[in-house]
């Protein structure tokens, strides 16, 4: 428990001084964001997501980010670990292949991976605490559904929809198989209704 919660704490804070760098040199880390489909700005897969466009931006995002890498901690901090990576390289790859002729930075696609995760993890592992965990992230951030429709040309829904489907694909990868079900033998005795 320990563990998580420096690792939690760690990410805000990386993401307050990244935050705090960026607004002393004026905006520049801003080119560090994802441009679709320009070759020389690929690397940006990885940069963007800790990225901000401002204070409001960033507040925003750790106020989804850090109780939903907490809930994606359940299992374990390796679990969260390739998940997170899952989640930022293929949703990123994704917003660098189909995304807009924009620049795209800030966490919210790996903020949609982690509550996508969460609720197909519950779906797909059918397991008491995952269910409820699901439950939970549906009754609090089921609204965020609505994020991954165009609805604002300031706001990556492309970050948001690509990290989804990362989200989903991650479950998919790192879930726990339920053990199959023994049928009964010839010997056992049979009950009619």
């Amino acid at each position: 428990m320990r563990n998580k919660a420096i690792i939690l704490g760690g990410l805000g804070t990386l993401l307050i001084l990244i935050q705090l760098i960026n607004m002393l040199i004026g905006g520049r880390l801003a080119q560090f964001g994802i441009h679709p489909r320009e070759m020389g700005s690929a690397y940006a897969i990885l940069t963007a997501p800790f990225i901000h466009g401002d204070w409001a931006h960033l507040g925003n995002n750790l106020l989804a980010l850090l109780p939903l890498a907490a809930l994606s901690m359940a299992d374990g901090l390796r679990r969260f670990a390739v998940v997170s990576g899952i989640i930022l390289l293929l949703g990123g790859a994704l917003v660098w292949l189909f995304g807009r002729h924009a620049l795209h930075i800030g966490a919210s696609g790996w903020i949609f991976g982690l509550w996508s995760y969460v609720i197909a993890r519950g779906w797909l592992e059918r397991a008491a605490r995952a269910i409820l965990l699901s439950l939970l992230v549906l009754i609090v951030y089921g609204s965020m559904i609505w994020g991954v429709l165009p609805t604002d040309a300031g706001i990556s829904f492309e970050s948001h929809l690509f990290g989804a489907l990362a989200g989903v694909v991650a479950a998919f990868v790192v879930r726990r198989r339920r053990p199959d079900i023994a049928l009964p033998t010839n010997n056992a005795p049979k009950f009619w209704a």
